[in-house]
Order: structure tokens, then sequence, then C-alpha cells
């Protein structure tokens, strides 16, 4: 089994070739790859952590596209002033297809 861990806006995604993960939002079109820095990689009982070593690593993917996230209200208060704040926000995302892992 082979697999990696690559590092995704601020988080870190486990990855195999034909997962379809879903990141913060990239600037590459429909259609384009995109390269993922991998933090990980496991091939076999082989795991590799050497950063000289995972900078070999290429961590390809495909953009299938661009999406927004859940509505998230913020909401803010404070006791006897009459002071209410009530604002949305919704993420930016895009969704990519793990092509291949070399």
């Amino acid at each position: 089994m082979v697999y990696a861990v690559v590092r995704a806006g601020g988080r870190q995604e486990k990855v195999e070739v034909g997962t379809i993960v879903v990141l913060d939002r990239q600037s590459a079109k429909i259609g384009d790859s995109i390269e993922l820095p991998a933090v990980l990689f496991v091939d076999g009982d082989a795991v590799t952590t050497d950063a000289d070593t995972l900078a070999k690593v290429v961590v390809t993917a495909e953009v299938l596209g661009e999406e927004r996230g859940p509505k998230i209200i913020i909401q803010k208060f404070k006791n006897k002033t009459g002071y209410k704040k009530r604002q949305g926000h919704r993420q930016d995302l895009t969704r990519v297809k793990v092509i291949g892992i070399k």
C-alpha cells in the first residue's frame, strides 16, 4: 500500500492514488494539475519522514472544481449594552483528485 500525507493549506491530508480531497482554494483552473508537498511517505513497510528524501516525492493532483464550504455564523453579544453583531462566512474550496505519487 502506497500513500502519503500532504500539506494542504493549514491541514494535513492522507492521500492515495484516486483519493478526492477538498482543499483550501488553489489558484489553478479546472483540469490543471498541481503538486502537493509531502510530509510523510509510506511504501509498503518503508516509512519516509526525512526532509531530503521527501523533497524528491511528488504528489500530483488534478483540479476537479471549485466550491464553497458551509455557512458559518459569527455572533457577538455584550450583555446590558444593546450590542449585537452577526456575520456570516463561507470558505472558498477546491476539490482535487490525486492522480500520482512518485
